[in-house]
């Protein structure tokens, strides 16, 4: 176990040691993969070492939150900051898991490890959210959206550690909400939904899925579906015309998240998930009850 000080030693330890080596914040999936021999490591380096990988701090100016590579998810469920500018996220994280992995576990630990099932690959796609990496040869930017490429699969090159994931604040008209769906702690489907509107009609809308397939996926096509459109035309009566927007909404963003089989569900299970739970979303982002809700009233 090696305790660098510096962002820079933890680098360079990792540049020496190569694929011998592997960052380590809160260990909840890392450890877990070692005593089951999935992974298997000579060299630790532990991250919590260095001063200030645990900021958690809010750019009044840029109107971004700044999250370090030690910050857990506990803190960011009970940070009064989190919880008054990003509600969003402050809701999400209180139902990550359970209270004794959000105590140890790190966001952006889970962000790296790249678990299909996880819930901040999913709703931090809503805010457009970017992450910031360091290796020997310097720092990177990187958008969220191409951080993981597949299953346990980021494109952080070896000697690679991240070193910052940066969560623009939504607009004061932005609307949004994220729902969960599971049996067990993984998830089997996480879906978020952001929405403005503009005198009644959706002028901005942002889709994301994330559990059913082998990555988080924001659904562009499907959110252009939503634009120009009312909230009755969206979620519409029972029957009608007007229901086929949701419909349409909801098989496109089925098809992107290419659901995929494994023990949660079948994959066409999950694409039915996805499309019934685009509504209620999008139904709770706005304020609005669901079709079926209104028609029983």
């Amino acid at each position: 176990m090696h305790e660098p000080e510096t962002v820079a030693e933890a680098v360079s330890l990792l540049g020496q040691h190569g694929a011998d080596a592997s960052l380590y914040a809160g260990g909840t999936e890392l450890l877990l993969a070692m005593k089951e021999g999935l992974l298997r490591y000579g060299h630790l380096v532990n991250l919590k070492t260095v001063p200030g990988l645990d900021r958690l701090d809010y750019d009044t100016s840029a109107g971004e939150l700044h999250i370090g590579p030690a910050v857990t998810h506990r803190t960011l469920e009970l940070s009064p900051e989190v919880a008054a500018r990003f509600p969003l996220i402050s809701d999400a994280e209180s139902k990550v898991a359970n209270v004794r992995v959000r105590n140890v576990g790190t966001l952006c630990g889970n962000l790296c490890f790249a678990e299909p099932h996880s819930d901040p690959a999913a709703f931090l796609l809503l805010y457009d959210s970017r992450v910031e990496v360091q290796g020997a040869g310097g720092s990177r930017t990187i958008p969220l959206d191409q951080l993981v490429l597949g299953p346990y699969e980021t494109c952080l090159e070896e000697g690679e550690m991240l070193t910052s994931v940066s969560v623009p604040q939504f607009g004061p008209e932005m609307k949004a909400a994220y729902q969960k769906f599971g049996y067990h702690q993984r998830p089997t489907l996480g879906l978020g939904v952001a929405v403005r509107l503009e005198n009644g009609s959706v002028a901005e809308a942002r889709i994301a899925v994330g559990s059913v397939g082998p990555k988080p996926v924001r659904v562009p096509e499907a959110e252009e579906l939503f634009l120009g459109k009312t909230v009755g035309d969206i979620l519409g009566p029972a029957s009608g015309p007007r229901l086929s927007v949701l419909d349409e909404a909801g098989r496109m963003a089925a098809q992107a998240a290419e659901p995929m089989d494994d023990l949660h569900g079948a994959a066409d299970y999950k694409e039915h998930l996805v499309r019934i739970f685009l509504g209620r979303v999008f139904a709770e982002a706005v304020g609005a009850a669901p079709a079926a809700q209104r028609s029983a009233a």
